[in-house]
Order: C-alpha cells, then sequence, then structure tokens
C-alpha cells in the first residue's frame, strides 16, 4: 500500500490530528539552504582575515564538505536494507544542531528540512521518528546513557544495522561540524549564544574508565564473503588508518560514509601531534569513551580521570577542550585567549581545535556501536 504523505509539519499528529490543508511555516532564514559549502556554511566567505589558515587545511575542508554531500544529498533512493529517507537525515541533523545550539547550523537543516515532506501519518512512522530522534538526541547529548537497549529499540522501529551505523555516522559528522563551525566563530570574534539556565550534562563518570571491557560489536559486522565491491574498497583503504581496526567491518555497513570519515581522519591526522592527543583524550574522558582515553599519556591519565576541572586549571589545552566538547555555542574569543598568551598562533590553535572537533565525531560513533552497555 502506497503511504500517505502530507506536507509541512502535519507529520508530528496522529491520524486524528492529521491537517491535510494547513500551510507549513517558513524557516526563519530560507536562504539558509542554498549555501554552496554545506559544511563551513558560509563561514569561509565571511573570514577574509583567516583565508591563509583555511587554504592551509583545505584537504581537510574539502573531505568534510564532500562528507556533508555524501550524508545528506539533494535527493536520496531509500532500499530494503537503507530504510533512512532524507528526511529522517535532515531531521537528525537538525536535532543534533539544536543540541549542540550552534544557531548557523540550525538555519541551514532547518531550511533544507523544511520543504521536505514527512512520513505517512500512522503511528508506526509516528514511533519511528520518535525513536530516531530520541536516540540522536541522547547520543549528541549524553553519550555514555546509549545502551544496548537504545540500539535494540531502533530495531524494533524497523531500521536495519546499516541505518543504524548511518544514524551513527550522521549525529557523528554534526556533532563534528558544530564544533569546527563554533571554533571558527570564535576565531572570528563573533558573539556567542547564551541561553540562561541551561546546563551540559554531568562528565562521564571516572567508574566507567576502571572497566576493561574491549570493544565489541554492537550489531553484526558485514561478512567478507557478502562485501560488496564498494565496502572492500572502503576496507582497503582504512587498513593500517589508526584506530578502526575493531570497527572497519561495522562501520562499512556505510561503504561510503566510512570512506569518507576514514579521508577526514588521515588529512587531519597530517596536522596533529603531541598537543592534539590530549586535547583528544579530554573529549574522550567528558563523554566516557574508554577506548580512546586508553591512548591518553600517563603524565595526564590519572589527573584527568580523576577531575577534569582541576586538569584544566594547569593546562590550557585540557580546558579549552572540554569547553568546546561540552558547549560548543558558548565557545568564545575569550576561551582563545589562554593559549594566544602563551605564544599560540592561529594555524597551531586551529589544529587543536580541529583535533577535538573530530574526537567528538569519533568517540560517539565507537561508544555507540562498540560500547553498549
Amino acid at each position: 500500500m502506497e503511504q500517505r504523505r502530507s506536507p509541512g509539519h502535519d507529520h508530528w499528529f496522529y491520524e486524528s490530528q492529521t491537517r491535510p490543508n494547513s500551510t507549513a511555516t517558513a524557516p526563519l532564514v530560507p536562504e539558509a539552504a542554498y549555501i554552496d559549502d554545506r559544511f563551513l556554511l558560509g563561514l569561509q566567505q565571511e573570514a577574509t582575515a583567516l583565508q591563509p589558515l583555511l587554504s592551509r587545511f583545505q584537504p581537510a575542508l574539502l573531505a568534510a564538505r564532500d562528507l556533508s554531500q555524501i550524508l545528506f544529498p539533494d535527493t536520496l533512493a531509500t532500499s530494503l536494507t537503507h530504510t533512512l529517507t532524507l528526511y529522517d537525515r535532515l531531521s537528525t541533523a537538525l536535532t543534533v544542531a539544536q543540541v549542540a545550539g550552534v544557531q548557523r547550523l540550525c538555519n541551514h537543516y532547518s531550511a533544507r528540512l523544511n520543504p521536505l515532506p514527512g512520513p505517512d501519518s500512522s503511528r508506526e512512522s509516528n514511533n519511528r521518528l520518535t525513536q530516531i530522534t530520541q536516540y540522536a538526541r541522547q547520543l549528541a547529548m549524553q553519550p555514555e546513557l546509549i545502551t544496548a537497549h537504545s540500539i535494540s529499540a531502533l530495531d524494533a522501529v524497523g531500521l536495519t544495522e546499516p541505518d543504524i551505523v548511518t544514524l551513527n555516522q550522521l549525529v557523528g559528522y554534526v556533532s563534528y561540524q558544530s564544533r569546527v563551525v563554533a571554533a571558527l566563530q570564535a576565531m572570528m570574534g563573533l558573539p556567542v549564544r547564551w541561553i540562561p539556565g541551561v546546563s551540559p550534562p554531568p562528565d562521564a563518570s571516572a567508574d566507567l574508565f576502571t572497566r576493561n571491557d574491549g570493544w565489541q560489536h554492537a550489531l553484526k559486522p558485514v561478512e567478507l564473503r557478502y562485501a560488496s565491491a564498494d565496502q572492500l574498497a572502503a576496507v582497503t583503504f582504512c587498513q593500517g588508518i589508526e584506530g578502526l581496526d575493531d570497527a572497519i567491518w561495522l562501520l562499512v555497513h556505510d561503504a561510503q560514509a566510512l570512506y569518507g570519515f576514514a579521508t577526514l581522519k588521515q588529512r587531519l591526522s597530517e596536522h596533529f601531534a603531541e598537543d592534539e592527543a590530549l586535547a583528544q583524550a579530554v573529549s574522550a574522558r567528558v563523554l566516557g569513551c574508554r577506548r580512546q582515553f586508553d591512548r591518553v599519556s600517563d603524565e595526564w591519565r590519572a589527573a584527568l580521570e580523576q577531575d577534569v576541572e582541576s586538569a584544566g586549571a594547569a593546562s590550557p589545552v585540557i580546558s579549552l577542550s572540554a569547553q568546546l566538547t561540552r558547549l560548543p555555542d558558548r565557545f568564545s574569543a575569550a576561551h582563545l585567549q589562554p593559549l594566544l598568551n602563551a605564544g599560540w598562533g592561529t594555524e597551531r590553535i586551529f589544529t587543536l581545535l580541529q583535533a577535538v572537533a573530530f574526537a567528538n565525531w569519533q568517540d560517539r560513533v565507537l561508544m555507540a556501536l562498540g560500547e553498549t552497555r
């Protein structure tokens, strides 16, 4: 039977409440849907003083831009194994952007989502969209609380294994994008959003890091004998990339996203050094990613495990990394000042900020798909 679809926001109502003749409300900034660069969302044109810096990072920025086209194309055909629609993807992106609180992203994803037809008005479709939204919000806000039950709830509403992998990549990508955009806005000295009374979720419990459960697949990985040509090519490309060994055969359920993720990781890693490793450990400590936190040096491990704030008082790298991880919407030029006072240049600072942003993507995906409790 063909699914019924209606325009605008009618999909939020059950059948008895649907209003098929209503007119959809236009987004606040409709022109935000037509920005050419769907990663930086117009910042590259505004940041005239940072053009040399952006040129230096052009390979990584182009990889991130290509990922936006992979994850959020203009048109998308679904199948029996890949059921996430473009509406599902953009709705998820908007949810994550709202959690991050970066208005530029909210404007963009809202404007792109607005003209799309929502799912039909059945209870099944409403429940499916609700589960997707709840999962995306939880993973974006407090990934420590994602459990095996969270994954099972997605399976129960009809999401396939490739769908679940793609959903996690979507949340991770927008988490990364929001922090890169927030970082550039801070470097440009743009004002930040501030909502009184809103506080970030608490950091992950220190008890998490006393366990040594290892990394286990939360879903059934792709078997070599059933892998497609695209999947085999993605796996081959990822061989030798640090941190992906255990996860490759699971992430390759979405071969294009994995290829783009690995390409970006590879291009960013060319710039990373010791400070970036510490910054990524801070993200892992705040979010609760045991796998990545185990990579921190002994010099900082005990201090971070006990109290991030106390460790941050001794290191501006830790303080800045924690702030960008927790509250990208409140990240401002003031948070960069300690590093500037210490003699850091803009390229070194942006490298560090990129490391924190990418860690926020990687940690969420690895936690959800391999550290579920």
